[in-house]
């Protein structure tokens, strides 16, 4: 640790000397590549658009300068922060991470989201506070009150913008953009620039600096930290594959994201069954049963978590050394959200990606965005995975020779001695504890679907058509179109009975819908909002789910008549 005659590299930036003390304390000695590049303009007071994926330590980049603006102790605290975030979670640590900072400074700062009695939020309001952490949601309904004062609003961040746009909140963002100070500073974080990301900036920043932390940007000389393999499979034997991958991977704990609830509370069923303690997060799930989860994930009880990508929004575990997607994210910028979630805080991390054999345009699109090379590797062996167990017994046995209590067995040893040679003994001894390590009995090859990829140069079936299958040139079964939309056969409808009478808008649906569903801002539409009421396409498969999260539900503070449409 450095000395306060050597200045760390975060005294270099010109913080005040509370902040440099918070941040000893907490073991940080010098900023990440995006604290260093962000932290001296934002000090400055200038617009900022940032460019960086989730682990690179952006909520320092802009906690640190908000409360490098902190008034002296004594002063009636009002908000001169506003910082809004997708999600709850995600509320809920930027708060804590902004609290430990500020600590020396009697910095105040308060979470605001759904879910939580309002009547508290009220009060820690009018008892003052400096930093604001907001869903746009509740920050609305605030602002509508009264209860949430912008007069002396002096910055204002959009963490995570990419996702809150992908939640319906654009129409929100804007309205409580235009609530704020004109001579407001405004700084917008996203782990990917969408144009609709470059609207918004053009719309209300002023000659904004933009900064992009690639993935697994690092100290120079150093590898990228996220390691990223992908191995091609049938769907059929997807759930084997994994099993045989995370078995010869070891992770010490994993998040594996699915597409719809069903896959993951089936795949939750079938890694317990091979041994993994396994958790499902998914929005069929209750406050409650979500934070028991997250939990006991982070107290090491559970080594998988099984999840849909709405329900993991805002998660942050540090714990993570890898990041599974079971299925090809179709949009490129989701696999950019969850890889980012490891390979954190100089750590090594690994994204492993199952891909079916129609999936490879997919991730030729990921490695156009990322601008990196995701490996093809061929599904471990029968073989593979035994040399694997025997590796880690090795590992086991090579730490318990290092105990200091190995003479408690000596007399286990001796009395053996007289029976058995002691290399049968320590034959036997090894057997099991190889048994013990939990090695499974796998005799079952999984077919390898990348060669056939490679022979056909990436398309996965030559000459005609596979069964329910368009010809090339046509738009595969469920593929997104430019507007990120589903096209084709796969697109079902609902019908909600609430309209433009009632003051709902596209946003209000795409935000209920992403809330309460595992679907994606872009799997949602198209739609048409009536008088009277309104009809909204999505995934025909999911369909049931989203009818049945909108009846649990209001849309504009209403219960509305929710089914699926016909014409």
């Amino acid at each position: 640790m450095n000395t306060s005659d050597e200045p760390s590299g975060f005294a270099e930036l010109g913080l005040r000397k509370e902040l440099l003390g918070a941040l000893a304390s907490l073991g940080y000695e010098e900023p990440t590549p995006i604290q260093r590049e962000t932290i001296p303009p934002l000090l400055e007071g200038r617009d900022l658009v940032g460019q960086a994926a989730t682990g690179t330590g952006k909520t320092a980049a802009f906690a640190l300068p908000i409360l490098q603006r902190i008034p002296e102790r004594g002063v009636r605290a009002e908000p001169i922060a506003l910082i809004l975030v997708p999600t709850r979670e995600l509320a809920v640590q930027v708060s804590e991470a902004i609290y430990k900072y500020g600590r020396d400074l009697g910095a105040r700062v308060v979470p605001i989201y759904g879910g939580q009695p309002i009547s508290r939020q009220l009060q820690a309001l009018s008892q003052g506070v400096h930093v604001v952490v907001a869903t746009p949601g509740r920050a609305m309904d605030h602002i509508a009150r009264g209860t949430l004062p912008l007069a002396n609003i002096q910055i204002v961040v959009l963490d995570e913008a990419d996702e809150m746009l992908d939640m319906g909140f654009a129409e929100d963002i804007e309205e409580i953009l235009k609530s704020t100070p004109d001579s407001r500073q405004t700084v917008m974080f996203s782990a990917t620039l969408p144009p609709r990301i470059n609207g918004i900036a053009k719309r209300h920043l002023r000659d904004p600096l933009k900064i992009q932390i690639g993935l697994g940007d690092t100290k120079p000389g150093k590898a990228p930290l996220v390691r990223q393999t992908a191995y091609v499979v049938q769907r059929s034997h997807k759930p084997a594959a994994l099993g045989r991958i995370l078995d010869i991977e070891a992770p010490t704990a994993a998040i594996i994201f699915c597409r719809t609830r069903t896959e993951v509370d089936q795949l939750t069923e079938t890694m317990n069954g091979r041994g993994y303690r396994a958790e499902a997060l998914h929005g069929g799930l209750t406050q409650e049963s979500r934070d028991r989860v997250m939990g006991r994930l982070r107290a090491g009880t559970t080594e998988l978590l099984v999840a849909t990508d709405v329900a993991a929004r805002g998660l942050d575990i540090d714990q993570l050394t890898h990041v599974v997607n079971y299925d090809v994210p179709s949009a490129p910028e989701s696999y950019v959200h969850r890889i980012g979630r490891v390979g954190r805080a100089g750590r090594e991390g690994t994204a492993i990606t199952l891909a079916e054999p129609r999936e490879q345009r997919l991730l030729g699109n990921i490695e156009r965005l990322t601008k990196q090379k995701i490996a093809i590797e061929k599904v471990p062996t029968v073989a593979d995975l035994r040399a694997r167990q025997i590796e880690l017994t090795l590992e086991t046995l090579r730490e318990s020779l290092q105990s200091d209590d190995l003479e408690n067995y000596r007399g286990v040893v001796d009395a053996l001695a007289g029976e058995f040679d002691l290399r049968n003994v320590a034959l036997a001894a090894i057997k099991l504890a190889h048994a013990a390590t939990g090695a499974v009995i796998d005799e079952k090859e999984i077919p390898d679907a990348s060669q056939r990829m490679d022979r056909d140069k990436g398309r996965p079936d030559k000459g005609r058509p596979e069964k329910g299958r368009p010809e090339r040139g046509g738009p595969e079964r469920g593929q997104m179109s430019g507007s990120g939309r589903f096209e084709g056969g796969d697109t079902g409808r609902v019908y909600i009975g609430a309209g433009r009478k009632d003051g709902v808008r596209p946003g209000d649906l795409v935000g209920a819908i992403a809330n309460e569903t595992n679907l994606s801002g872009r799997e949602i539409g198209p739609i048409k909002v009536s008088e009277h009421f309104a009809i909204v396409g999505v995934p025909e498969g999911a369909i049931d789910d989203v009818i049945q999260a909108l009846k649990r539900t209001t849309i504009k503070g209403k219960k509305a008549t929710v089914r699926r449409y016909t014409e």
